[in-house]
Formats: structure tokens, sequence, C-alpha cells
């Protein structure tokens, strides 16, 4: 990927940030309306449900939508971080300043030497293409502190454990940043800082309030969402007089009928080769260099995310922030799955808010929106595995570049690296 450096192409991508971002305050503000469904209605109805709860002393028990590791309570929460604002404004700014914080963060990371600003561009790009949506949830907010866990575990392990571990709590995928720490002591100090922020942070929801973990029950029940990819299989059997229906069940429209709970379980089997794959790669890598932690984990969450029975549009988010810091370093392999995902996250917007009542309705349209958009995820996901497991993995490569280095260290690594 290549972008402009320097004074002139930073300007630019902060000029390009300001008016994308503008475009999307005024879209959740609803000066413009976006075609489809209300996006915002989670937040201000919801969140704003949620909030009242939380507020109390108590989870929401009574509420299958609330699937939400205990952490999630604080971006619930955090508009009273903003008194002055109504509920859903204060969301909407927050995000947007959480936006920011990461934009600050992959332009500071990309200055220094043998990195670049292509992981500010992409995310520059990326996060307005998922349209008012990505504001609207609190996904950005998580990715923020994945971003941070990544560019910040470069020099110091623990605070990337702890901040992975915080992340965790607040919507679980963000343990998987620790897969590709290098072995020995950046592991050592990184997981035991992630075990011991867990079990504090854990602790302290589990003692605050009653249901910190009621939630595990409320994802256990879930079915297959209409926008995942094991859903595309009861999208076509629609068109051959397939017996079932959409329904909305915890949260989002899910397929409900024969067979749904076969390619369900079939899913969450594939979710568990994943991981075994990720355990077979962790156990032969040996070759880590400074970009390898973030290129694992930026793998980790394209498999789970494709694997997974719920695929909602705010979920992309997740592997764009984690890509973006990937192209931070000039070594990274992950550049063609990074623009993969760039691509699916524009057709996202198409498939929701855009053109959801298609794809609820499973019309040709529908049908040719999620088998593209899951398409670009699918293709994304091996190839990211691939050349992770190339570049880190003994013997898989002939002809490993000059650059590499052992376990102990690498010599393309900046001193002053971010």
């Amino acid at each position: 990927m290549t972008v402009r450096t320097g004074t002139s192409g930073r300007g630019l991508s902060l000029a390009v940030w300001g008016l994308t971002r503008a475009v999307l305050l005024l879209c959740v503000f609803k000066v413009f309306t976006v075609p489809g469904p209300d996006v915002t209605s989670d937040v201000s109805v919801i969140y704003r449900g949620w909030y009242e709860v939380l507020r109390t002393g108590s989870y929401p028990l009574d509420d299958v939508t609330w699937q939400y590791p205990p952490g999630a309570a604080l971006a619930v929460l955090s508009p009273d971080l903003l008194p002055f604002l109504e509920y859903a404004s204060a969301f909407f700014v927050l995000v947007l300043l959480c936006d920011a914080l990461v934009l600050g963060l992959l332009l500071y990371a990309g200055g220094r030497p043998g990195t670049r600003d292509a992981g500010a561009w992409l995310w520059v790009v990326g996060v307005p293409l998922l349209g008012p949506t990505v504001y609207a949830r609190y996904d950005l907010m998580v990715t923020a502190v994945a971003v941070a866990a990544l560019l910040a575990g470069v020099r110091h392990p623990r605070v990337l454990g702890a901040l992975a571990a915080f992340g965790a709590l607040l919507k679980v995928w963000p343990v998987l940043l620790l897969v590709g720490t290098a072995r020995g002591r950046a592991t050592r100090r990184s997981w035991s800082a992630a075990a011991v922020t867990a079990a504090v942070l854990g602790l302290v929801a589990a003692l605050a309030a009653p249901g910190a973990y009621a939630f595990l029950t409320f994802q256990r029940d879930r079915g297959l969402e209409i926008e995942s990819l094991g859903a595309l299989v009861f999208h076509v059997a629609r068109q051959f007089g397939w017996q079932g229906a959409v329904e909305l069940r915890y949260g989002s429209m899910e397929f409900a009928g024969p067979h749904v709970a076969l390619v369900s379980t079939l899913a969450l089997a594939l979710s568990v080769l994943a991981f075994g794959w990720l355990l077979v790669w962790r156990l032969r890598a040996r070759t880590f260099a400074v970009h390898t932690p973030a290129d694992a984990a930026f793998t980790a969450v394209l498999l789970f995310t494709v694997t997974s029975r719920v695929i909602s549009p705010q979920y992309l988010v997740w592997p764009l922030g984690v890509a973006a810091v990937c192209l931070v370093f000039r070594g990274s392999r992950m550049v063609l799955p990074a623009c993969l995902v760039l691509v699916a996250t524009a057709v996202t917007l198409l498939e929701f808010p855009l053109g959801f009542a298609h794809v609820v309705a499973s019309d040709a349209q529908g049908v040719a929106l999620m088998a593209v958009r899951n398409g670009l995820l699918a293709a994304a996901a091996p190839v990211a595995a691939l050349r992770l497991w190339r570049d880190t993995v003994p013997g898989a490569r002939q002809g490993l570049a000059a650059e590499r280095i052992s376990p102990a260290g690498r010599s393309d690594t900046p001193a002053s690296a971010p």
C-alpha cells in the first residue's frame, strides 16, 4: 500500500479524517438520513435502557440482548463523562474522541523509523465505509483499546497484556491480541499482566453488581444470525423452498427452521478448528518480528470473525483496526488481506443499513451482497493465515529475507520503534 508521507501527507490524512467524521456525525445526529433501519436506536433505546438499569447497581439480568462481558458497563455508562449532553449525543461524541485517539496513535507510530503512515490511512478511509453504524455501537471504543495495546506492546509487553485483558472485559475478542507475542520474556510479561488484570477487574465486576456474567448464558443460546457466513446456506436454500423463517431473537435477525441448529454447530466447530490452527502455529512459530504480534492478532480476529455465528456490521471495525496496526510496520505481510477487509467494509455498508431489507428477504440482491461481503472475509482469513505461517515458521518458505531475526531479537526493528 503506497501512501503520501511527511507533513503534507499527514495534513491531508487529518483533513480527510475531519471531513469524513463530520459526515458520520451529521448522520448519527440525523441531519442526514441514511436509507434503511435507524442505526442510532441501539444507543438511544437499548443502550439507554441498560444505562438506567446499571445505574441501579445491577446488570440487565432480564434482558437477553445483554450479551457482553461486565466491562461493557463502562461503555454504556460512559456518557456520564459528558453530563451536559443528552445520552445519545454524549455517546456519539465519545466514539468520535476514540476515533481521533486511534488516528493519533497510528500517526505517532507511523512517524518512527521503520514505520509508515499506511496504517493511519487505512483507518481514515476504512471507518467511514461502515457508515453511521460505526458511531452507533461501542465496538470502536474497544478497537481503540486494542490498537493502543498492540502499539504499546512493541516496547512494553506488560501494557499490552493489561490492555488486552481490559479489552477482553469489554468485548472478549481483544484477548486474541496475546496470541502473537514473542516467545520468552515478552510472552511471560504480557500474559502474566493479562491474567492479573483480568482476575482483578473480573472480581471487582462480580462484587460490584449482580449478574456480571449472565451474558455467558445469553451468548450460549444465540442462533445463526442472517449476516453470518453459515447463514448463506439458508439464504440460498430459501430460493429452493426451504421451510424456515427469519426471526428477531437476542437482539438480531436470526434464521429459524430445519437444519439451522446443525449449521450453527458446524460454525462452532470451525471456530474450534481455527483455535486449533492458532495453537499449532504458536507451537511451530520461531521467527518473531516487530510486526508479528499485530499480524498474528489480525489473523486470529479474522479467523474467529469468519467462523462466528454472528457477523454484525460493526464487527468489521475489529479487523480494520488491527489491520491498521499491521500496516504501520513496513515488514508486515498483511497488505493484501487488509485490502480485502477494506473492500468488505465498503460492501457491509451496502448490506446494512442500505440493503438490509433485501438481506432479510433473501432476494437476489441480498444474497449477492452477503456472498460478496462474506466471501471477501472468507478469502482474507486463509490468506492472512498462510502469510503469517510463512513469515514465522522455519522452513515454511525458501529464502527467508535477510532482515529476519531469531526470537531473541530482530535486525530491522528500530530502537525507537513505536
